[in-house]
Order: C-alpha cells, then structure tokens, then sequence
C-alpha cells in the first residue's frame, strides 16, 4: 500500500470511528490482532469500539482534529487536537467543563489494516483542565 493510502487509513479511523461514532467502520480499518500500546484502551476491535463509545458517553461533543499527518513505509503519525466537554461523566460525575488536549498517535499498518498502535494523549493537561487535580493546600504562616 501506498503511504497515502496508508494515511487514509488513519483518516478514516479518525473521522468515522472517533468523531462521528461509526464504530462499525472499525471492522474494515483493524487487524483482528491489534496490538494496542496505549495504557487503557483495549487490543481487540470490540473492545476499541467500546472505548470510542465511552469516549462519546462521557463527552457527547468529542472531536479530534488532525493538524499533521505524516507515514513513511508501513507506519503513519499523526498529531491532533481532542476536546470535548464533561457532559456523560468521566472519572466520576460530569462537571460540564471542557478540554482541548493535544494527542500524537503512531499507526503501523498491513494489507490496509492497522495493525499496531501507540497512543500519546496529553491526559495531565486533560485531568487539569477537567478540574481533576488534588488541590494542594495552602500552608498555614507560623506566628
């Protein structure tokens, strides 16, 4: 495959599967033998399509935006945006508060499936911008 094709892969699990919820498109674009990289998602395609649905549960306006895109041979890299906002409850209750976090993803791909994936959410800024810090205390002045 091409490395424009291979980057349409990417494209399509983006756009269909992630910002417009198409999980099923999902069957077409992984491997039945993912290896998934990234801590908390799962290497199966029923499991990513579960976690693509609790990402539009928990944030109904969730939306990645790819800003660069880049392959070379079997692999394709990708930096995007992610927001959403806390409407479905994520980590607890929702809050309604919104997020505008940054993502790099690395895709290897064969015979027009990805078939391994690491993941690189900015999840401090995520957690931050969620209001899910602990708060740190003030230290009380000695008199």
């Amino acid at each position: 495959m091409s490395v424009e094709q291979n980057k349409n892969i990417l494209r399509r699990m983006i756009d269909e599967g992630f910002n417009q919820g198409q999980v099923d498109v999902l069957d077409s674009l992984l491997a039945p033998d993912l290896v998934e990289h990234q801590f908390g998602l799962q290497s199966t395609v029923e499991g990513q399509k579960k976690d693509i649905q609790f990402l539009h549960t928990a944030f109904p306006d969730f939306h990645l935006t790819i800003e660069e895109i880049i392959a070379d041979g079997d692999k394709v890299w990708a930096r995007m945006i992610a927001q959403g906002t806390n409407l479905g409850g994520f980590m607890g209750p929702p809050n309604g508060k919104p997020f505008k976090i940054t993502v790099f993803d690395v895709c290897r791909i064969k015979d027009g499936k990805i078939i391994e994936h690491w993941g690189s959410p900015d999840r401090f800024a995520l957690l931050a911008q969620l209001d899910m810090l602990p708060k740190q205390q003030k230290q009380m002045a000695q008199t």
